[in-house]
């Protein structure tokens, strides 16, 4: 059996096929899902998701910018604000906009709070960034 999985973001369906197993970043923790899943609806943290298209391939990493995942029926339907595929991310670019992150946070330390989450919320999608592109955050 497998799941039918779909990734959609604002202005493009980022995944669009079957899969034999999926880890969604909830905002709880990660879940596994593989088909015969009870129905289930979920925040997503911004954080990488990994697809598995077939018992014989290697997992997909897909940097999530936050959302939501609904399954049911052995359908995975995840809408979420922005989303990209590990693959299409150049790896150094994300691991420079990773450190440029970091510095961030540590900069505004102390400072303002407003300042203080967007610096974070920054840095989240970094990471999440560069994890996909196959960094080690």
């Amino acid at each position: 059996m497998t799941l039918t999985v779909r990734v959609v973001s604002p202005d493009k369906t980022v995944w669009d096929a079957t899969a034999e197993e999926v880890i969604l970043p909830s905002t709880t923790g990660q879940l596994g899902i593989l088909s015969g899943h009870a129905p289930l609806l979920t925040a997503l943290d911004t954080a990488v998701m990994r697809v598995r298209p077939s018992q014989k391939s290697d997992w997909v990493a897909i940097a999530l910018m936050g959302g939501f995942a609904e399954v049911e029926n052995d359908e995975v339907t995840i809408l979420v604000n922005g989303a990209e595929r590990g693959e299409s991310i150049d790896l150094e670019q994300a691991r420079s906009a990773y450190t440029e992150a970091e510095a961030r946070v540590n900069q505004v330390q102390g400072g303002n709070r407003q300042e203080q989450i967007q610096a974070t919320q920054a840095l989240k999608r970094a990471r999440a960034r560069f994890q996909a592109a196959g960094g080690m955050a």
